[in-house]
């Protein structure tokens, strides 16, 4: 059996995984206060009705942009768990890579799930040869179809990705490597 690399804790990783989204959370949370700040003050002025409109919609825009970062990081913790668990049963393989090379959240999840199994450097090898730069933050797909916001694909994709199970206790695996 091969040893393992040290294994990080659950929420360590849902946190890697998502790191860029929850950066993003932080700015829509306070975005959300602000505007909401803005929205009560414009109320209780009794400012024109276009400034009102103005500072609801802005305040919807960012409110509900909380709850779709939320959806898309627990969307990709469920990418990296099934990731993990396909790289663990064959290694690396371009195959597998390839299923998450669409958005850098899912290269993100897949890169760190290679990463937990010491596979990092064949991924990251893969993803350049593939053309995949590291300012590709826009999902491929949203830059070659212009309706994707009507696709079921992209909402259960992106955002109501299945609970997965993993098939394996990587810190079990781990310790009882470093039993033999």
């Amino acid at each position: 059996m091969n040893l393992l690399p040290p294994q990080p804790s659950l929420v360590v990783s849902y946190l890697r995984v998502g790191r860029l989204l929850y950066w993003s959370l932080i700015i829509f949370l306070l975005e959300s206060w602000f505007y909401w700040q803005k929205l009560q003050a414009v109320l209780l002025d009794n400012s024109h009705l276009g400034w009102i409109f103005f500072w609801v919609w802005c305040f919807l825009f960012s409110f509900l942009h909380i709850f779709l970062v939320v959806a898309d990081g627990w969307s990709r913790f469920q990418n990296y768990k099934r990731a993990k668990d396909q790289f663990f049963l064959h290694g690396f393989h371009p195959r597998i890579a390839d299923r998450y090379i669409v958005s850098k959240c899912q290269r993100m999840a897949a890169i760190e799930a290679a990463a937990e199994l010491g596979l990092k450097n064949e991924i990251e090898a893969h993803y350049i040869a593939r053309g995949v730069k590291w300012y590709h933050f826009v999902p491929y797909f949203m830059s070659n179809d212009f309706w994707f916001g009507f696709r079921r694909k992209f909402w259960s994709r992106t955002f109501l990705e299945p609970h997965y199970t993993p098939r394996y206790d990587f810190h079990q695996l781990q310790n009882s490597s470093l039993a033999l």
